[in-house]
């Protein structure tokens, strides 16, 4: 992978409209670890870790847990590996099936509440 598919965290931070502390966060406690380190030491990232950092944004208001976004990645990384057993896919799908349904869930109340607040 050439040096021109990385981005810098600030180029990543303006992408995600995420801070770059909570970048810097999310890679210490290994949610989405860079991809690589510049020379210099600097994070480094790819397409695909600004797309985790996007569905990770997409989590946070729905009221899920740091753990419980990692398990989901872990069960999305799962699906997309070519060598996950039938079982492991089953596994994941199952999770983030319970996870769509408490997302569903999440949404309505929001939209009961906006309700409530225009009333």
């Amino acid at each position: 992978m050439s040096s021109q598919d990385h981005l810098q965290i600030g180029e990543v931070a303006a992408r995600t409209e995420l801070s770059i502390k909570t970048i810097r966060h999310y890679d210490e406690v290994g949610l989405v670890v860079p991809s690589a380190r510049s020379a210099g030491g600097f994070r480094l990232y790819t397409a695909d870790d600004v797309d985790r950092l996007l569905a990770i944004r997409r989590m946070k208001p729905l009221g899920f847990t740091l753990d419980e976004m990692r398990e989901m990645l872990d069960a999305l990384d799962t699906l997309n590996s070519p060598t996950s057993t039938a079982t492991q896919r089953a596994a994941a799908t199952t999770y983030l099936a319970e996870c769509h349904t408490r997302a569903q869930e999440a949404c309505a109340k929001l939209t009961r509440q906006l309700a409530y607040a225009q009333e």
